[in-house]
């Protein structure tokens, strides 16, 4: 999952948290607030009966004061005024058949769903009545009871977190969509740097990257130069350590081909002209025994001395020194062709323009395509083998060698394999600073080599 998602999933997750206890909080605040009103309700109704008592005290002194309130006047539209909705309040010690004076009832709040209904009192409980004395100098002045209507307590609450919850929605709504857009905007470097990483694996190590504004991103981008600063020296010295190791192998195996040539091929050539001269002794004293042991050493010696001339053919300077890179090619299928009929049909495709490329991106090419038919045409059961040399001409100048057979074998055992003659190769064109793959074909193995040429 992409880190800009995971990251807006998170603050969208945030939000919703957030939102969450914003309406277990607003549903709190607005059961609470309607104790607050009752005790409002009975506080401003206790002030206005206080003036209401002492007033009639004084007008008519020789009545009972326990008799001066209620009185009628105390029901007055003005009393109602000081009555919150949805609060009913009463006077004690109160008279027969006198009801509670309520506040407006009808209409408040929203309708609440059944299970809001039933939920918020067994979590939030009940609402207490409210109790205030008329006068606190004068207990005989009675108090003033309020008592909130439960009903109209949980309507109003639903229509007060309804109305929370609109605004936090709106709210939460745009918080996550600015602060995606700036999370988006603030990552959005980091495909910068995948990319450049990227072309790293690819082999372009000296990447510059744009600078970042973000001190975080600065620094893994200057980690990421230095990094790639570092892998191309690396691989400069690996490649210059490797073209090093070729040239003093090309040179041992030149000084073994001439021990080869000078020692086993002149000891080759005697045994083979003893043997004659034995033969030709052995037939004329008619000594048929003899002369046919010395034809088998004539036989075993022609056959190891065509193993030395196909290993002194391996181990000399490759053709494209002296022949160039077009007709060594040419001289190298050919050779394999005329060695017996039963070999498998080799094709050769050449394309592009081959006469100047000499020196050590021929010597490879050559190699790799040498090694490529050698392995095909011994460890394999081809029927048909197709050698595909091309040169890719532009600003990316390189030289494509690919091999296919179909002689079946697995393309990852053999990716794995460590022979000499694939290790090589390998060795070779990664000293050139080229890539080698090994793939599966239709019905066989492909190996492929890209050679870049210097300008």
């Amino acid at each position: 999952m992409r880190l800009v998602l995971q990251l807006v999933a998170r603050l969208l997750l945030i939000v919703a948290l957030c939102l969450g206890a914003a309406t277990i909080w607003a549903t709190f605040d607005a059961y609470r607030s309607v104790d607050r009103a009752t005790a409002a309700s009975a506080q401003r109704v206790a002030q206005a009966l206080q003036g209401l008592y002492w007033h009639e005290l004084l007008l008519r002194s020789s009545r009972m004061r326990e008799h001066l309130v209620p009185v009628p006047e105390w029901r007055t539209l003005e009393t109602m005024k000081l009555i919150s909705p949805g609060v009913c309040v009463e006077f004690q010690p109160a008279t027969a058949f006198e009801k509670p004076l309520c506040g407006q009832s009808q209409g408040i709040g929203r309708t609440p769903p059944r299970w809001f209904a039933a939920i918020v009192p067994i979590f939030l409980g009940s609402h207490a009545e409210a109790v205030r004395p008329v006068s606190p100098r004068a207990a005989a002045a009675g108090t003033v009871v309020a008592t909130p209507d439960q009903a109209a307590s949980i309507s109003l609450a639903w229509e007060y977190i309804l109305n929370v919850i609109d605004v936090a929605l709106l709210m939460a709504a745009a918080i996550a969509l600015l602060a995606s857009l700036a999370i988006a905007h603030t990552l959005a470097p980091a495909q910068a740097i995948v990319l450049a990483l990227q072309r790293m694996a690819r082999g372009q190590y000296r990447t510059r990257l744009p600078r970042f504004r973000s001190m975080e991103l600065a620094m893994i981008g200057g980690a990421v130069g230095a990094l790639g600063g570092r892998l191309e020296e690396a691989t400069e010295q690996r490649a210059a350590l490797t073209r090093r190791l070729i040239e003093i192998r090309d040179d041992e195996r030149r000084a073994l081909a001439r021990e080869l040539h000078d020692e086993f091929g002149q000891n080759l050539s005697a045994i083979l002209a003893f043997a004659n001269t034995i033969e030709m002794a052995s037939t004329q004293q008619k000594d048929g025994g003899t002369a046919q042991d010395a034809r088998m050493i004539s036989q075993a010696t022609h056959h190891l001395m065509a193993s030395l001339r196909d290993a002194l053919k391996r181990l000399r300077n490759p053709l494209p020194e002296e022949l160039g890179l077009e007709a060594s090619l040419v001289n190298l299928v050919d050779s394999w062709r005329s060695q017996s009929a039963t070999q498998p049909t080799i094709q050769l495709d050449l394309k592009g323009d081959l006469t100047d490329i000499s020196g050590p991106a021929a010597t490879t090419a050559y190699r790799v395509a040498q090694e490529c038919l050698t392995n095909a045409l011994r460890h394999g059961a081809a029927r048909e083998i197709s050698l595909h040399v091309e040169r890719c001409a532009g600003e990316d100048d390189a030289l494509l060698i690919r091999v296919e057979d179909d002689g079946g074998g697995d393309a990852a055992r053999v990716a794995r394999s460590a022979g000499f003659g694939l290790t090589g190769i390998r060795e070779r064109v990664t000293a050139a600073g080229g890539s080698l793959s090994i793939l599966p074909a239709r019905r066989g193995l492909s190996v492929a080599a890209t050679i870049p040429l210097a300008a």
